[in-house]
């Protein structure tokens, strides 16, 4: 298969990719779910990522949502329309209320704060006679932060497996692409593995809180829910689909890195709680085995809806998922398509 052309993806190393690519990226994700590949805007190139089943929201791992950050300047964008329905910032404001009352997890000295993620993701290759091979795939993660930030994190990245229902040449050309990333050239890491950063600046990226504040700088971030959401916009104008839809995504990140402390978590639920389009989607949503409340906003051709599942007792986000809100062969409307889940704990070591 050596003339065989394989498409990058989105995966768990975004950091690594440089922040043009990184915007291209996001913008492409958000993009409808399913939508025809005839369609010149949107469809898969060689250098395209191969999107049929992952979306930015679902965008990569909680660790990548950690190392990724940037700044757009731009106007202030304020829509008028009303904020979320009565249902979705009446669960947003109690998950903002419980993380106000609920303590952070005190990681002592040598210990850490363990992040643990799962997905469920599409991965995908195209042939040299243009036929585009799609499949489903599981992944994951830990994160290590030791209890001094500024201290070395550690990131295990877990191989991509593709799902035991995948075809056998998905099966195939999975692996063809996992055996690339095993020898790729020096100076372009393998994305599977362990590595290691000074204040967890994986691939020089500092970790941030939300697009553009390092999580260092956290503190500094408004508390106030309006101006949060006010700094949102800002930075993430012109991105995305729609000003909504980028923001929730935009706080969703910072929301799920398990990493931010519980005034700006309660601060972000309710800035969600701002937004108009985002709606209450399940009160008892399943990933990963455990249950919780789903919040999300639709995409704005109403093919897919971006969830945050969020654990009522916590007040953390436990997971993310994307939905189908039509059907399309195969896969009818309510068909997840994606999910990730995300796990903390304080342990005693890190590999």
């Amino acid at each position: 298969m050596d003339d065989l052309q394989l498409l990058r993806e989105m995966r768990s190393d975004v950091g690594s990719a440089p922040p043009a690519t990184l915007a291209r990226g996001r913008e492409k994700l958000m993009a409808k779910i399913g939508q025809s590949s005839t369609a010149e805007e949107t469809r898969p190139k060689a250098t395209d990522t191969p999107i049929r089943f992952r979306r930015r929201f679902l965008f990569a791992s909680a660790a990548a949502a950690l190392i990724v950050g940037g700044i757009v300047v731009a106007d202030v964008v304020r829509p008028g329309a009303p904020g979320a329905t009565a249902e979705a910032a009446e669960v947003l404001n109690n998950a903002a209320a419980v993380s106000l009352h609920a303590s952070d997890a005190v990681v002592g000295a040598g210990q850490y704060l363990k992040i643990e993620t799962k997905e469920l993701t599409g991965g995908g290759a195209q042939t040299t006679d243009g036929r585009e091979v799609n499949w489903q795939e599981t992944t994951g993660g830990k994160v290590y932060i030791p209890a001094n930030r500024e201290g070395e994190w550690v990131w295990n990245r877990e191989p991509r497996v593709p799902l035991e229902s995948s075809t056998d040449e998905a099966k195939a050309l999975a692996a063809e692409m996992a055996e690339r990333d095993s020898h790729r050239p020096a100076g372009q890491p393998s994305s599977v593995g362990i590595v290691r950063a000074p204040g967890g600046a994986f691939y020089g990226n500092e970790p941030a809180a939300i697009i553009g504040t390092p999580l260092k700088d956290a503190g500094n971030l408004p508390k106030d829910p309006r101006a949060l959401l006010d700094l949102v916009y800002e930075r993430t104008k012109g991105a995305g689909k729609t000003p909504d839809s980028e923001a929730f995504v935009t706080i969703a990140d910072g929301l799920r890195t398990g990493a931010v402390p519980a005034e700006l978590r309660a601060a972000l639920y309710k800035a969600a709680a701002l937004i108009p389009g985002v709606t209450l989607s399940d009160r008892q949503a399943t990933v990963d085995g455990r249950t919780g409340t789903a919040i999300g906003i639709p995409s704005p051709d109403g093919a897919a809806r971006t969830d945050i599942i969020i654990d009522p007792a916590s007040g953390l986000v436990i997971g993310e998922q994307s939905v189908l809100l039509k059907d399309y062969p195969g896969s009818p409307a309510g068909t997840v398509t994606s999910w990730s889940s995300v796990r903390t704990s304080v342990v005693n070591s890190a590999p």
